[in-house]
């Protein structure tokens, strides 16, 4: 997969401080990473870039929200979301990104691309079970939200009798109490 330019960021032309970037991420960033699980996607990632001699600190601050379908209706809905990763870039000899909070570059590497980063961060900022608020407090109308409290089991009885319980099972506990 071919890395998006507007994610790259040339660090050998910083100078040692602070540096801020932002984006804007909407649904065509997930379509570039063939990712189908959000109907619409408006978030804001703010990234500060600490460049220091010897490595980068990058602090990720995502916000906003996707637009998802419930787990339970599956009606469409807005999910905020919020999220901070921190990532370390050191130099070394050769690539590696086997620990999640610390890249490590070739030496002579002078740019980084974020891309992967804000796309994880987004993906993992959504909650796992995913449930309309309308369910939560009551609001929403749904005909799969009818159907599911029509079928529903009833309440179960709280006072059993021997009466409810199945002649069948008497037999049973007879073999219990026979020596």
């Amino acid at each position: 997969m071919k890395p998006l330019k507007e994610y790259t960021i040339p660090f050998v032309g910083l100078k040692l401080a602070k540096h801020h970037f932002e984006y804007e991420i909407e649904q065509a960033f997930f379509d570039y990473f063939e990712y189908q699980e959000f109907n619409d996607v408006k978030v804001k990632v703010d990234l500060e870039l600490e460049k220091k001699s010897t490595l980068l600190e990058l602090h990720f601050k995502i916000s906003g929200f996707v637009n998802v379908n419930c787990d339970l209706t599956n009606e469409p809905y807005d999910q905020s979301i919020e999220n901070e990763f921190d990532l370390v870039v050191k130099f070394g000899d050769e690539y590696n990104d086997e620990d999640v909070n610390i890249l490590i570059v070739p030496h002579g590497t002078y740019e980084i691309n974020v891309q992967q980063y804000i796309y994880e961060s987004i993906i993992l900022a959504v909650p796992i079970k995913r449930v309309h608020p309308g369910i939560k407090d009551g609001t929403l109308d749904s005909d799969i939200l009818k159907k599911l409290k029509e079928l529903s089991p009833k309440g179960k009885k709280e006072n059993k009798t021997e009466d409810d319980i199945d002649p069948r099972w008497n037999t049973l506990k007879k073999l219990l109490t026979d020596k």
